[in-house]
């Protein structure tokens, strides 16, 4: 697991290893998201990007009552 250091202006670095691995690149928009004592980042794609991104998804899973077709 790697760390970062918050600079004095609230700043950070993302690791090389991690941008390089998710594809970030200089100018890319995060979504930041609290998630309890955690922060996540989660990179913003384009909608195009998003075609197809569920290919291969098992639709078949137990839905909550009230959501029964």
């Amino acid at each position: 697991m790697q760390q970062v250091k918050v600079s004095p202006k609230f700043q950070v670095v993302i690791p090389k290893a991690v941008r390089e691995a998710l594809g970030i690149q200089p100018g890319q928009r995060l979504q930041v998201v609290p998630c309890g004592e955690r922060i996540e980042l989660v990179p913003v794609r384009e909608i195009g990007e998003m075609k197809g991104f569920l290919a291969g998804m098992d639709p078949r899973f137990e839905r909550e009552p009230d959501r029964d077709f």
